[in-house]
């Protein structure tokens, strides 16, 4: 008992292993990772486009289930150039302001001392038996497209992949608010009040097709990573609120191939997880510029054009891949009950964005390929320009079992004034 209680104490103080407190220099390196110069593959340049007759050769750029899908002819990826998406300056600085004040607890999901910024940028360490949770603290405080941002609209469409039919297309509108933490918007550091001590809210709302009209979504989650997320939903035929079991987060979100836990590429809590970093790679993601892509022209927008999709079912997005420097982590739930055995995300290194997630059932097979199209602020809506974030432009989760996908185009607006606090709460979805 006394040996694994000294392990506990040692492993939470982080001696064990070559973990190292972060200093200026981590911080230059973790938010300026292409100042020495870009990665490189043999075979993957601006330019190329790979598939089925060259993927071999590109291998080594390419997530697992990214190369069978060019393998088996699905998709083909459009190499691009690869650039800095660039930081908030009020994020960056907030990171050196706050420098080594962030410390994990005895507990995963335990995080003390943390401020603003990002919590943890040092470098992972593979002798670091806490290097994967790390990273994923640094994902769930990450710029977040700024403290609020508005998706509206967000059309998602289902489909099924080997017929390319387009069986159901939604229309939300989906708002974020970041509660505590806050460096760009006022108010700052926090929105008060804020009695149940809120981390950040998402609020939903389905405006097509008329049998979903009007149904909403709200989800919590709470400063203190032991509480569980509070998740209401509000169906409009049934016109009452119901708030949702904690499983609940993993059933299918209307009909489609996302599981509320999806969201962003991981939407949960930190403690439900065991985190495992697998390694730095340079992988091909899908980072661009949005206006240097072919955009669709519908679904028409006055001052606007969304990504388009393409590949079979037109279910991948159809935009230029960058290689860039990324950390490989594994998370397997620790409720053995859970829907999935695991899941390995593939974490921008520059962001923290989750660009690309592998999900894997419970019998240890992939089930499906999340894939998260990203564009920097500066290449988006005008009105976007100098906000230092990456964009989320859309998705397409591909259900590689079932052939089917659900894809997601997005036309995000960095604007406060869009998600008032009044959104995020449960009286607010009763009266609207």
């Amino acid at each position: 008992m006394k040996m694994r209680t000294m392990t506990s104490m040692l492993l939470a103080a982080g001696a064990i292993g070559t973990a190292q407190a972060a200093t200026e220099a981590d911080v230059d390196k973790s938010f300026g990772p292409y100042k020495g110069g870009v990665p490189t593959v043999a075979g993957v340049k601006p330019g190329v486009v790979i598939d089925k007759n060259n993927v071999e050769a590109a291998k080594a750029a390419l997530i697992p289930s990214m190369a069978q899908f060019i393998k088996s002819g699905q998709t083909t990826l459009a190499v691009g150039e690869t650039y800095s998406f660039g930081i908030s300056r009020n994020y960056i600085d907030a990171t050196r302001k706050n420098l080594g004040k962030a410390s994990l607890g005895a507990n995963v999901g335990d995080l003390s001392g943390f401020v603003a910024g990002r919590p943890f940028p040092q470098e992972p360490d593979a002798k670091d038996p806490r290097a994967g949770e790390k990273v994923f603290w640094n994902f769930q405080h990450n710029n977040r497209i700024g403290d609020s941002y508005t998706i509206w609209p967000w059309y998602m469409e289902y489909k099924n992949m080997a017929s390319g039919k387009v069986e159901r297309t939604l229309k939300q509108e989906y708002h974020i608010i970041q509660w505590k933490h806050r460096v760009d918007q006022e108010p700052r550091p926090e929105v008060e009040p804020n009695p149940s001590q809120l981390l950040r809210s998402g609020y939903l709302k389905v405006h097509e097709p008329q049998d979903l009209k009007d149904t909403q979504l709200l989800i919590s989650r709470f400063s203190d990573d032991a509480k569980l997320d509070e998740v209401y939903l509000y169906l409009g035929f049934q016109r009452r609120v119901r708030r949702l079991a904690s499983n609940q987060i993993t059933d299918p979100f209307l009909g489609s191939d996302l599981m509320v836990e999806d969201f962003e590429g991981y939407n949960g809590r930190m403690r439900d997880m065991k985190w495992e970093y697998k390694g730095t790679r340079d992988l091909l993601v899908p980072f661009y510029a949005h206006n240097k892509q072919k955009l669709a022209d519908e679904p028409k927008e006055a001052d606007f054009k969304f990504i388009d999709f393409g590949g079979e079912g037109a279910c991948f997005p159809n935009v230029t891949w960058q290689l860039r420097k990324t950390y490989v982590i594994e998370s397997v739930p620790v409720n053995p009950d859970h829907v999935i055995s695991k899941r390995v995300h593939y974490v921008d290194a520059e962001t923290y964005a989750l660009s690309l997630n592998e999900i894997y059932d419970r019998k240890g097979e992939l089930w499906k390929t999340f894939i998260i199209a990203y564009t920097d602020s500066e290449s988006h809506m005008p009105k976007n320009a100098g906000r230092g974030v990456a964009i989320n432009d859309g998705f397409a989760i591909i259900d590689v079992q079932a052939k089917h996908c659900s894809t997601g185009k997005f036309k995000v607006h960095l604007d406060q004034e869009m998600s008032p606090t009044k959104l995020f709460s449960v009286q607010y979805m009763r009266g609207s």
